[in-house]
């Protein structure tokens, strides 16, 4: 392939499936990288078939590419190789000596029986960058155990500050573990990709979904270790500022997000409660989160005498920043996607339109933008072409 974008030197072999690790190496794919997906023959990533919707082909019918698949899979030549045979093991050891990076997400030591495991690769290729992603990590007494991102959102403790006030815990409507996972799992590779510049030096790269999820309760942990209290969840409010929460309006759901005493006097003033901001009790944020259950229900009432456009305009003019809950459709239908290329439309011949719409990629970079050269493959798809690629100078 050409080299294309700050990644079109590096060549990436991905023996990782779900979601953690594709979002990992799409995001390497959309900055140049050369991403090889290895697949199980026949079946491929569990995600093809994690539907509906699945792409519709001429006739209506459902292909076997699930929107799951789709929203972590482009940029990437597919090769369909069974591991577990001694000569699907022999080409990926020879693939392995022309990659800079592998990334796999085999349970710990899953590899080792294939002569596929750190050890053995770093032994023919020592430049191999060799990302291994897991749920618990490659030590510790968990180390064995599958991590599924709803049980990793449990075990790692934002279950447990996120849903209603008294209720049940509630996961993240996404797997956010796994794409969390994926963002760190790329930075760790490229800082991995700088120490070889400068050293000749691959290395392995640990990465683990309870780490990263342990790694972004951020405030609300240090909290913790600050003061020994363990949160509660506080639902769509904030444990340390008040008002910052959804409300409801007459007519739909509204965010008032006032960071600052300045701002609670002018929304205050907006609700025709001005006095609010007089008062001992709410004069100051300190204040506003001790009094929050006293707060709370005033500014409630206040709020749900107003249209939803009605607020959202007095609050822009007023400086108090504020915003809609919008449904998908809504988000992408805005003037902001459309702007920023959030919403990205490729050829995909298996689509009855010969088209589909992904998710754009949010880095916005001068001089070595993004591209979308090569929509999500079919499983196998590139075996021929991937040979004769990597390995044209093996005979």
């Amino acid at each position: 392939m050409t080299p294309s974008g700050p990644l079109g030197d590096i060549k990436i072999l991905d023996l990782s499936r779900i979601l953690a690790g594709p979002s990992a190496t799409q995001l390497l794919g959309d900055l140049g990288a050369d991403v090889v997906k290895v697949e199980r023959p026949g079946k491929g990533d569990d995600t093809r078939s994690w539907g509906p919707p699945y792409v519709t082909d001429g006739d209506g019918a459902n292909t076997t590419e699930s929107g799951y698949y789709l929203s972590a899979n482009r940029n990437k030549r597919s090769l369909a190789v069974d591991i577990t045979t001694t000569e699907g093991a022999d080409l990926i050891r020879a693939l392995a000596m022309k990659a800079d990076v592998l990334i796999e997400n085999f349970k710990v030591g899953g590899l080792k029986k294939y002569g596929l495991a750190y050890d053995d690769l770093a032994a023919i290729n020592p430049k191999l960058i060799y990302c291994s992603i897991t749920g618990f990590g490659q030590t510790g007494p968990n180390a064995h155990r599958a991590g599924y991102d709803i049980m990793v959102q449990g075990y790692g403790g934002i279950m447990s500050i996120t849903g209603p006030v008294d209720g049940e815990p509630y996961k993240v409507g996404v797997a956010i573990a796994d794409v969390m996972t994926g963002m760190y799992a790329v930075t760790g590779i490229l800082a991995a990709l700088r120490h070889r510049d400068k050293t000749g030096e691959g290395q392995h790269i640990d990465i683990a979904l309870v780490d990263t999820t342990a790694s972004w309760l951020v405030n609300q942990g240090v909290n913790y270790l600050l003061n020994g209290e363990v949160p509660k969840s506080v639902g769509n409010g904030h444990p340390n500022i008040v008002p910052y929460q959804v409300f409801a309006t007459s007519d739909g759901y509204i965010i008032i997000a006032v960071g600052n005493d300045n701002q609670f006097a002018a929304f205050a003033e907006i609700l025709g409660l001005g006095h609010l901001a007089q008062d001992a009790r709410f004069a100051t944020n300190p204040d506003r989160v001790a009094h929050r259950d006293v707060i709370i229900p005033m500014l409630e009432d206040a709020i749900a005498r107003f249209s939803r456009d009605d607020l959202l305009a007095a609050c822009e003019a007023g400086g108090v920043p504020a915003g809609p809950v919008n449904t998908l459709g809504d988000v992408f239908a805005t003037d902001q996607v459309a702007a920023r290329g959030m919403k990205v439309t490729m050829d995909y011949p298996l689509a009855g339109s010969g088209q589909i719409d992904v998710i754009g990629n949010p880095l916005k970079m001068s001089k070595t933008p993004v591209d979308y050269r090569l929509p999500p493959p079919r499983c196998g798809e590139h075996n021929d072409e991937v040979i004769a690629d990597w390995l044209a100078d093996e005979g």
